[in-house]
């Protein structure tokens, strides 16, 4: 088990939401509220030791939602970007792990990041979301692997490492350990070759995965 104290939260709010035109997609209304402030009041009530939301061209106020606020000024460098500049932040407070969440998932819910929590087992820890068959966002990474994390580029969070063995522990619990025999060198294949990182809506779609309510 990890402390929610010991976690630092970082959201991912910078995608460039080609399929919405010129719309800002965090802030298109969805179920009564912003669609990317579903995850931040989801979670406002998790202790986490900080929280850290990377954006780009987005009106969603995070700041005034208590996140650290950092910027991508090239999203189109995509989405490993902006994973290693969240990551350099939340770093800066020492944490245990580090939480990654996408603010296009509205349900996502502080049940499911407990549970994480629950599930990872020190330092060298991977526990993922699941939607049954593949790992899914949010993932919680240990410290072991935040080297690697910071060295992630390009499209969807590759970083230069091997591959990753991965259990799937079972559609009832939704979540997903991995280990690592090679150590922490390869968080970020995994991140590439197990979890579609993608903030845009193409299939799966973050609004229609099925993870927790």
């Amino acid at each position: 088990m990890i402390r929610a104290e010991r976690t630092a939260l970082v959201l991912l709010a910078a995608g460039r939401s080609r399929r919405f035109g010129d719309a800002d997609k965090l802030t298109i209304p969805y179920l009564g509220r912003p669609l990317g402030l579903h995850v931040v009041v989801a979670l406002e009530a998790v202790p986490f030791c900080s929280r850290i939301g990377v954006v780009a061209d987005t009106a969603l106020d995070l700041a005034n939602c208590g996140y650290t606020i950092v910027t991508n000024d090239d999203p189109a460098a995509g989405l490993g970007r902006s994973l290693r500049l969240g990551v350099e932040a939340a770093a800066q407070f020492d944490p245990d792990a580090i939480l990654i969440a996408l603010a296009d998932m509205p349900r996502v819910t502080a049940t499911q990041i407990y549970r994480l929590l629950d599930d990872a087992d020190g330092d060298a820890a991977i526990v993922a979301s699941s939607d049954g068959v593949v790992p899914r966002p949010p993932v919680l990474f240990g410290r072991a692997h935040f080297a690697t994390l910071l060295a992630a580029q390009g499209g969807h969070g590759r970083a230069r490492s091997g591959a990753a063995r991965a259990s799937y522990r079972g559609p009832a619990r939704r979540i997903d350990r991995h280990r690592h025999a090679g150590g922490s060198g390869k968080a970020g294949a995994w991140l590439t070759s197990r979890w579609p990182l993608r903030s845009g809506c193409s299939r799966p779609s973050p609004l229609r995965l099925p993870i927790w309510r």
